[in-house]
C-alpha cells in the first residue's frame, strides 16, 4: 500500500520560510520522481517541484525558482521542500506525489494526474 505522510504546513508571513516533508512508502523509491503539486482556491493544480532520487535531477515551476529547494533523504525515503521568501500567491494545499514519467512530465502531471498522491497539507501565507 502506497502511503505519504506529509507535514510542515501551516501559517507563515510573507517573506518567511517553511519546510514541507513527505515520508513515502509502498513503491520502489528509485524508480520514481517524488515531489509536490499544489492547488489554490479557484485555481488549477500546479506541479511545483520534483526530484529524481536515483540521479538527483530536479524540476521547479518558474514561479518558485530561486525560492524553493527540493531535496531527498533516500535512506529515510523522505522528500523535503524548503520554501523561502514565500509570497501570498504560494497559499495553497500542497500535495506530495510520485510518478515514473520523468522530471519533464511533472508540470503536466497536474493536468493528467500523478500515479500516486497524498492527502495534502495546507500552506497559508499572510501578507
Amino acid at each position: 500500500e502506497v502511503q505519504f505522510v506529509e507535514s510542515g504546513g501551516g501559517l507563515v508571513q510573507a517573506g518567511g520560510s517553511l519546510r514541507l516533508s513527505c515520508a513515502a512508502s509502498g513503491f520502489s523509491w528509485d524508480d520514481y520522481q517524488i515531489g509536490w503539486f499544489r492547488q489554490a482556491p479557484g485555481k488549477e493544480r500546479e506541479g511545483v517541484s520534483c526530484i529524481s532520487p536515483s540521479d538527483g535531477y530536479r524540476y521547479y515551476t518558474d514561479s518558485v525558482k530561486g525560492r524553493f529547494t527540493i531535496s531527498s533523504d533516500n535512506a529515510k525515503k523522505t522528500v523535503y521542500l524548503q520554501m523561502n521568501s514565500v509570497i501570498p500567491e504560494d497559499t495553497a494545499v500542497y500535495y506530495c506525489a510520485a510518478d515514473r514519467g520523468g522530471t519533464s512530465f511533472w508540470p503536466f502531471g497536474s493536468t493528467y494526474g500523478y500515479e500516486y498522491s497524498g492527502q495534502g497539507i495546507q500552506v497559508t501565507v499572510s501578507s
